[in-house]
């Protein structure tokens, strides 16, 4: 298994030796992370995609991004094993080092492995219930568990397909959105106590650096919805639990020209004052990454997205999200070496000025 995990040397060594533009990184927690990350959700399940995967992940690397995002039901379990090749060979290549890249996954959604011809609920009562992983009740209607002894075997799992010591962030994959048909609030709130101090153990052992929520609703929708969360409540239970040096310092959710509550829509409260998600989060000190870039390739239809900068379709939805206050990068799913080409030509160009972004949104609010 590979050994280590982002440092601060390490990625800001990468940013420099990058060909991209060096406005191109943000600095959080110490690290210098690209401000367009790989996302690795959609494909089939078969080998033909595992290799424009591991292709794609390889050319993005390559091209000057460091973030990689993933999770283990991604593929049933074939995304995280795409990763954990494409960055094997990368390094024996001598193309990057561990500590240059930094690596996301996430758990909580049951899976099976597509590697293993078996039918999906033989393989969950084999793997996880007669082993005593889960038990009855434990997995909701949505198919979500977050059981200690489910997240620490699924961890353990996602190690190995990464093969990785070391994964930088470990989201909670959609924990409420998952939860909240089966059980009520208060009992999530309990639960997810309970995940933040597994976590945290979880780092001691060295096995994550960081966690994270990967939300769909929980931090879009108003507050009187069922599914809402404040994220301050939320910093404060990891404080808590892990002190002022706890590791919950990511929150990923859906944002994009036509998502754009986490922007506009004021749901969260700092100290009395009603304010977007991304103020909070930049507020509390939190990162985020951001999900559904072009909703599938809906926002990439002729006439759907306004024109700005003479960009493209895809870099004008990508120029905007990375250029948005508070967010560190939108995370891309591509395969083919077309489409990593094709976007990642946002690379060379700074993102918008924060002014500019302003004026840009006032226009197309108006």
């Amino acid at each position: 298994m590979v050994s280590g995990f982002a440092t601060s040397e390490g990625t800001k060594e990468f940013s420099k030796n990058s060909t991209v533009n060096p406005e191109n990184f943000n600095i959080f927690q110490d690290l210098h992370l690209s401000n367009i990350g790989i996302g690795t959700y959609l494909g089939n399940p078969d080998n033909q995609t595992d290799e424009l995967v591991k292709n794609a992940v390889k050319q993005s690397v390559s091209s000057g991004v460091n973030v990689i995002d993933t999770a283990i039901n991604y593929r049933a379990q074939k995304a995280e094993r795409s990763v954990g090749k494409a960055i094997s060979e990368l390094i024996q290549e001598e193309k990057i080092h561990r500590n240059q890249i930094f690596v996301s996954s996430k758990n909580g959604y049951v899976t099976n492995d597509a590697d293993i011809k078996e039918d999906f609920m033989q393989y969950v009562m084999r793997e996880l219930g007669k082993p005593g992983i889960v038990k009855e009740g434990d997995i909701t209607s949505g198919y979500h568990c977050m059981t200690t002894s489910y997240l620490s075997d699924q961890l353990d799992r996602s190690l190995k397909n990464l093969d990785l010591e070391c994964i930088d962030l470990m989201y909670l994959h959609n924990g409420i959105e998952g939860q909240i048909n089966d059980i009520s609030k208060e009992q999530f709130l309990e639960k997810l106590k309970s995940v933040f101090e597994l976590y945290e153990q979880k780092r001691d052992e060295g096995k994550i650096k960081f966690y994270g929520m990967a939300t769909w609703e929980c931090f879009r929708v108003k507050n009187d919805n069922p599914q809402y969360l404040s994220l301050e409540d939320i910093v404060n239970m990891a404080k808590n639990v892990g002190g002022e040096n706890h590791g919950f310092k990511f929150i990923q959710l859906p944002y994009n020209m036509s998502y754009d509550q986490a922007l506009l829509q004021k749901n969260q409260t700092i100290q009395d004052k009603s304010v977007s998600i991304l103020e909070s989060a930049v507020t509390l000190g939190i990162g985020v990454f951001t999900s559904v870039p072009f909703m599938q390739g809906r926002l990439l239809a002729p006439g759907v997205m306004p024109e700005f900068n003479d960009l493209k379709s895809s870099l004008r939805a990508l120029q905007f999200i990375r250029s948005s206050p508070g967010v560190l990068a939108p995370l891309v799913g591509q395969k083919s070496s077309e489409h990593v080409s094709e976007n990642l030509e946002i690379m060379k160009i700074p993102p918008i000025s924060d002014v500019d972004f302003v004026e840009l949104v006032k226009k197309l609010t108006s």
